[in-house]
């Protein structure tokens, strides 16, 4: 049984940071690519950014690039969303992600196991 766990969000003003983690109960963490999703209201879920095996090859939303940063922590089972200069557009819940046996990038909405979500609100 595959466990993603998300902490970190909360209210944050527009131009603000956040940082995002999702903790895996998982025996081998870094069989799985990984990726983090978001939901805002009356929206579909969308990929956000997504993470290699070994944090070597990252994804990124156009949306997100160059404000966002996807890592990961293999020996701590972890995978980190660093969210930097946050706009209101940005609000949403936001998810995390695995995929099993998949060492690249994933950068599709093809993943096997997701967490319960956190809410992420950017005031303006």
């Amino acid at each position: 049984q595959v466990q993603l766990v998300e902490s970190g969000g909360g209210l944050v003003q527009a131009g603000g940071s956040l940082r995002l983690s999702c903790a895996a109960s998982v025996r081998s963490f870094s069989t799985y690519a990984m990726g983090w999703f978001r939901q805002a209201p009356g929206r579909e879920r969308g990929l956000v950014a997504a993470i290699s095996w070994n944090g070597a090859s990252t994804y990124y939303a156009d949306s997100v690039k160059g404000r966002f940063t996807i890592s990961r922590d293999n020996a701590k089972n972890t995978m980190y969303l660093q969210m930097n200069i946050l706009k209101p557009e940005d609000t949403a819940v936001y998810y995390c992600a695995a995929r099993f046996g998949q060492h690249r990038v994933v950068p599709t909405s093809r993943y096997d196991y997701w967490g319960q979500g956190a809410q992420v609100t950017v005031s303006s």
